[in-house]
């Protein structure tokens, strides 16, 4: 029987393989070095670092799995069953309490209120949007109450004076805000705003008006003139011509409210005070020349 011997592996190619498996070990040594540096800078531990994954791992599957419920229809299912399920327990809107409400119409807050609906389906934010798109209403609270009530709680605005338009009389608050048509005969005793681009400065007249506590019951109308200043008409039918500037215009009107104090301008002879020259008031009376009176300190 003959006996094969199997060639002997060079000594050039042993030595060669030798040498790449030296160079792997020491590029693999290099590349672990350089990766423990790396992560000794981070701020966690190797066990931390694990959870990371872990997480984005297994929040990247839920997404996933959300994902292909989504396109199987499986949340709205899901959220019918929870509807029919409440339905059926009677959780269902049988009645609506309201509160806060004074002056505006109840149906227009009750109108946004769907009865007969599941209370899981009830959308509170929505509800409320649509309340605050209604003229009266500054803000709004809707909230549920077990097992069939929604409660609406209501912040109205507050009157505060008319504005006149050209074709109409608008109840309006202290912003400015309209609130609703208004007759002229309703309108009669409250303060009458008007003139171009007057609701814009609603809050500037009141804190004029403030200025002289006095007159301010009164004032029965103003007109904002030339979008720069004030003409006040009073109860008596006399009208107060105001100089320009917010500071000189309430100055003006606490010095009007002294000298009314003292000699009794409202409710004279006098049709028009007109205060825009500095220190002087000038005063017409119907049928006669405009007469002049010197408010400077000394002549």
């Amino acid at each position: 029987m003959a006996t094969v011997r199997r060639k002997a592996k060079g000594v050039r190619r042993s030595a060669a393989a030798t040498s790449r498996a030296n160079t792997a070990r020491r590029a693999k040594a290099k590349t672990g070095s350089v990766m423990d540096a790396a992560m000794a800078l981070l701020p966690f531990t190797e066990d931390q670092l694990h959870r990371v994954f872990l997480a984005v791992i297994i929040g990247g599957a839920a997404a996933l799995a959300w994902f292909v419920a989504s396109l199987a229809g499986v949340p709205a299912m899901a959220g019918q069953k929870v509807s029919a399920l409440a339905e059926n327990s009677g959780f269902v809107v049988r009645n609506v309490t309201l509160r806060g409400v004074d002056r505006m119409n109840e149906l227009k807050v009750y109108q946004r209120v769907q009865l007969g609906q599941p209370m899981t389906d009830v959308n509170l934010e929505a509800i409320r949007s649509d309340l605050l798109e209604l003229n009266w209403v500054k803000d709004a609270r809707i909230s549920r109450q077990l097992p069939n009530v929604v409660v609406v709680d209501i912040v109205e605005r507050t009157p505060h004076a008319v504005l006149k338009q050209p074709d109409r009389f608008v109840l309006i608050d202290a912003e400015g805000h309209d609130l609703e048509p208004i007759s002229e005969t309703n309108a009669k005793g409250m303060l009458v705003i008007s003139g171009p681009g007057a609701r814009k400065y609603v809050r500037e007249l009141a804190d004029l008006l403030n200025a002289a506590p006095a007159l301010r019951p009164q004032v029965a109308e103003a007109e904002w003139i030339g979008n720069r200043r004030w003409n006040l008409t009073f109860g008596t039918g006399q009208m107060l011509a105001l100089p320009q500037g917010e500071d000189i215009s309430a100055a003006a009107l606490v010095q009007f409210a002294q000298l009314d104090g003292k000699s009794r301008l409202l409710g004279g002879k006098v049709a028009t005070f007109d205060m825009r020259a500095p220190e002087r008031i000038y005063m017409r009376i119907p049928g006669r020349a405009k007469e002049r009176l010197n408010t400077g300190g000394g002549s």
